[in-house]
């Protein structure tokens, strides 16, 4: 699994809100960007980044 640590844009630390973004953003129960603004997550390109990425490992390897 690929955790994104840092944004890929401006080198700003965005691994510590990860998990808490994709457990409440990607179940689609809130709204990604009140999540974002909840956690703290400023900058335009890490929160780009934050909403785009997505975990390849469920679609890589689907039977585990």
């Amino acid at each position: 699994m690929m955790i994104p640590v840092r944004c890929f844009t401006c080198g700003n630390v965005v691994g510590e809100h990860w998990e808490e973004f994709k457990e409440r953003a990607r179940d689609g129960d809130e709204d990604p960007g009140e999540v974002l603004d909840e956690l703290g997550v400023d900058r335009h390109c890490c929160r780009r980044m934050m909403v785009s990425h997505r975990d390849l490992v469920d679609v890589v390897s689907p039977y585990q």
